[in-house]
């Protein structure tokens, strides 16, 4: 375990900050949990997914998220769950019981907020769609469902096991089951994929009027099989077509942008995640889940959790595998990096109030930034320019020592 809990004051970006205060307040609070198991490991994936035997340990599963979760309560008393998020691996594997026992669960630990958004990751195949009505009975109020591609040949390149026609009933089966909240994820710069190919999977997935659709382009990442054996993926011009093309098509049908790869409806934005991007707090349960948590002495803490599932299910074994305190010099960064991906940025005033550090801290970054065109020129806000949306590792890179 590694920690570093230092918050004396120190230089930042060549300008000296402020020591860190108590928080007068701390932010929302949020749960993930993360459920590792899929049908089959996609090529192009890097999540902690591991491929799922013909029964998975849904019980014992569930009674070790709550005992991890019960070493967490110590720091969260008195708050309540503004959002909880099921992600994978493939959640919509569990069956409806094992996660109504896991709600109840936590809910008998943690207040729910009266508006709770909980939101459940699903592949769109049939076995999954049967389980809509009950995991809706359940209080789960959104859907996250996995598309990719309608296009066959496009979910064979990418090791996706459902077909296009699955793809667009689970949409329909989504709404019959009484969910007026659901996204689609969807991937482009697919292996061979043209213009005229990515923006018949996006019309698709429009004209099934989702609230909310993740638009994303495929990379290669390390430790996965097309990192290996990498595909033939479109050129930069295409790329850069598609992401035109398919950002106005988006704008047209009434979809704004408010993330990198976010596009909702209004006021249907995931606020799970718009909770995590403005720097706010949240548990993480499960193999390989990540947590946030703000302390009122000022003191922010990220924990990790043992990743395999074999090793989380070890009662020989503990839940967490490290946790580290953020110092006064990281802190730039880790505010930044999550709030200058959402396109209209944050209030200035949030950077005081989330991290304990005076606005003094970011002044030579900030004036780095703007002047070369990467950040707005506004007091009131932090929020990247079109070109800094575009060069956002470039616009992060004034903000590190």
């Amino acid at each position: 375990m590694t920690t570093d809990s230092s918050a004396s004051s120190l230089i930042i970006g060549g300008a000296a900050s402020s020591p860190r205060a108590p928080l007068a307040t701390l932010p929302p609070l949020a749960l993930y949990i993360h459920i590792p198991w899929c049908v089959r490991k996609c090529p192009y994936c890097d999540f902690n997914s591991h491929t799922a035997s013909p029964v998975l340990p849904e019980q014992e599963y569930v009674d070790a998220l709550l005992a991890d979760l019960d070493q967490d309560l110590h720091a969260v008393y008195g708050r309540e769950l503004t959002s909880i998020f099921f992600g994978g691996g493939t959640p919509s594997l569990f069956s409806a019981d094992a996660l109504g026992r896991l709600l109840k669960g936590v809910e008998q630990r943690i207040p729910f907020a009266d508006d709770i958004e909980i939101t459940l990751e699903a592949n769109p195949g049939t076995f999954e769609q049967e389980k809509f009505v009950a995991y809706r009975k359940l209080g789960i109020n959104r859907l996250s469902i996995g598309i990719q591609s309608f296009q066959q040949e496009k979910l064979e390149a990418l090791g996706r096991i459902h077909n296009g026609d699955e793809a667009v009933r689970a949409a329909g089966m989504a709404r019959q089951a009484g969910f007026d909240n659901f996204n689609l994820d969807l991937m482009h710069g697919l292996p061979d994929q043209s213009l005229d190919d990515a923006l018949s999977d996006l019309r698709q997935a429009i004209a099934l009027k989702p609230t909310h659709i993740s638009w994303y382009q495929l990379t290669l990442e390390p430790n996965t099989v097309f990192w290996n054996q990498p595909p033939v993926l479109p050129e930069d011009d295409t790329l850069w077509d598609i992401q035109e093309a398919g950002q106005t098509l988006l704008a047209e049908h009434g979809y704004a942008q408010y993330e990198v790869s976010a596009y909702a409806q209004p006021d249907r934005p995931a606020r799970h995640n718009l909770n995590y991007w403005s720097f706010g707090d949240f548990i993480g349960i499960g193999a390989g889940a990540h947590g946030k948590l703000s302390h009122p002495d000022g003191r922010i803490v990220r924990t990790w959790k043992t990743r395999l599932p074999k090793d989380y299910l070890n009662p020989a074994k503990n839940f967490q595998a490290g946790e580290k305190s953020l110092s006064n010099d990281e802190m730039p960064f880790e505010f930044l990096m999550n709030a200058l991906r959402l396109t209209a940025g944050v209030e200035s005033r949030l950077y005081p109030e989330r991290t304990g550090l005076s606005l003094d801290s970011l002044a030579e970054g900030r004036r780095e930034a703007e002047q070369s065109g990467l950040l707005q020129v506004e007091p009131s806000r932090l929020a990247a320019t079109e070109r800094g949306q575009l060069f956002l590792n470039d616009l992060l890179q004034q903000f590190l020592n």
